[in-house]
C-alpha cells in the first residue's frame, strides 16, 4: 500500500508518519511537505533512513506538482494533514488560509478524483480536521458529529469549507473519504506559536505568559500521540463516508491549565512554587474568540474502541520533560536554525 501524508514534517504529521513507518513496514509512506515554518524535518530523523519512508518537497497549491506525483507514485491512499493551523494568523493573513486549507485541498481531491480507478475499491481520502468548524459552546453541551457548523475565525472557516468539499466529492463522484475532527493538540514537536510549547518555552526565559481576556476560555485537550492512534484506527477500521470526533474528555480553562504548567515547569526547574506565575500577564482578547470547546468522543469509542491512554496531567508532564531534554531542538525552534536541515540532508 502506498500512503500519502500530506504535512507529514509538521507537529500532528510527524507523529502519524512514524507511528505508519514503524507499525507498518509493508506499507510505503510518502511524506509530502512544502516546509513552511511550522514543517521541520529534524522532527522525524529517527525514521528517515527507514526503507518504507520517503520524502517529497511539495506545495498542495501547486496542482500540476500533485497531479504529477499522483500520476508518478500512483498513491493508494492520502491522510491530508497539511494546513495553516493558528487561528492568530489567519486573523492577520486569511487569504493564506484560503489558499492552503481550501485550494490546496482541492487540488488533492481532484488528483485522487482523476488517478483513482472508478469504483475507488483500494482507495481512501483522509481528511484531518478540527472541532472549531463547529463555533463555540456556552457553559454545557459537547460538539458531535452531526453539530451544525458554525465558524467563527478565518482558520475554522477555511476549514469547514473544506470539509464541506471532502463531503462533496464523496457525494458528488463516489470518492471514498473519512473526516476526523480532533480538539487541541498537545505534547513533543509543537512548534512553540501553540499555547502549551510557547508558554514553557517562556516560562524558561523568564519572558511574560501572555493570556487572552480573562482567560476563562475552555478548551478539550488531547495528547497528540493518542490522536495519531486514533488516526490509525479511524483509518484501518472507519466506514466510509463517516465522521469521528476525536477529543480527550479533558477540559481546561486556559488560565487553570497555565498555572497548572507553571506549577509542573517551577518543579522541574528547581524554582521556588508560585514563581513563574509572576510571568502570567492578561492581554487584550482576541476578535471572534471562541468561549469554549468540548468533544464528544462517544462514537470513535464506541464504534472504533479508542479512549485517551494518558490523562492531561500525565502528558502535560510528559511534554515538558521532553521540551526540557530537547533543549537544542527547541533552540533551533527560536532561532530559526530547524530550517536549514532540508538543504544539508537533502540538497
Amino acid at each position: 500500500m502506498k500512503i500519502l501524508i500530506t504535512g507529514g514534517a509538521g507537529f500532528i504529521g510527524s507523529h502519524v508518519v512514524r507511528l505508519f513507518v514503524n507499525k507498518y513496514p509493508e506499507y510505503q509512506i510518502y511524506n509530502l511537505d512544502v516546509l513552511t515554518y511550522a514543517g521541520n524535518l529534524e522532527n522525524l530523523k529517527d525514521i528517515e533512513n527507514e526503507d518504507n519512508y520517503h520524502f517529497l518537497k511539495a506545495d498542495i497549491n501547486d496542482a500540476n506538482k500533485i497531479n504529477s506525483l499522483f500520476s508518478e507514485y500512483k498513491f493508494d491512499k492520502v491522510i491530508h494533514l497539511a494546513a495553516e493551523s493558528h487561528v492568530d494568523r489567519s486573523i492577520t493573513d486569511p487569504l493564506a488560509f484560503v489558499k492552503t486549507n481550501v485550494i490546496g485541498t482541492m487540488n488533492l481531491l481532484n488528483a485522487a478524483k482523476k488517478y483513482w480507478p472508478k469504483g475507488f475499491d483500494k482507495n481512501l481520502f483522509y481528511h484531518i480536521s478540527t472541532d472549531e468548524v463547529y463555533g463555540t459552546l456556552g457553559e454545557t453541551g459537547l460538539f458531535t458529529e452531526t453539530t451544525s457548523y458554525d465558524p467563527n475565525s478565518p482558520y475554522s472557516a477555511s476549514k469547514a469549507s473544506s470539509d464541506h468539499f471532502v463531503r462533496a466529492y464523496g457525494e458528488t463522484y463516489d470518492l471514498p473519504y473519512i473526516i476526523t475532527n480532533c480538539s487541541n493538540n498537545y505534547g513533543p514537536n509543537q512548534f512553540p506559536e501553540k499555547l502549551i510549547p510557547l508558554f514553557i518555552n517562556n516560562i524558561i526565559e523568564n519572558k511574560k505568559l501572555p493570556v487572552y481576556g480573562d482567560g476563562k476560555y475552555t478548551r478539550d485537550w488531547l495528547y497528540v500521540i493518542d490522536h495519531a492512534i486514533a488516526i490509525d484506527l479511524a483509518f484501518h477500521q472507519g466506514e466510509n463516508k463517516s465522521t469521528y470526533n476525536i477529543g480527550g474528555f479533558n477540559e481546561w480553562q486556559n488560565i487553570d491549565l497555565v498555572k497548572l504548567l507553571c506549577k509542573i515547569m517551577d518543579e522541574k526547574l528547581g524554582r521556588y512554587r508560585g514563581e513563574s506565575e509572576k510571568l502570567i500577564t492578561y492581554i487584550k482578547d482576541r476578535p471572534g474568540h471562541d468561549k469554549r470547546y468540548a468533544i464528544d468522543a462517544s462514537k470513535i469509542k464506541k464504534e472504533l474502541g479508542w479512549k485517551p491512554t494518558v490523562t492531561f496531567e500525565e502528558g502535560l508532564e510528559k511534554t515538558i520533560d521532553w521540551y526540557l531534554e530537547n533543549e537544542l531542538w527547541l533552540n533551533n525552534i527560536t532561532s530559526g536554525d530547524y530550517q536549514y536541515y532540508y538543504k544539508d540532508q537533502y540538497q
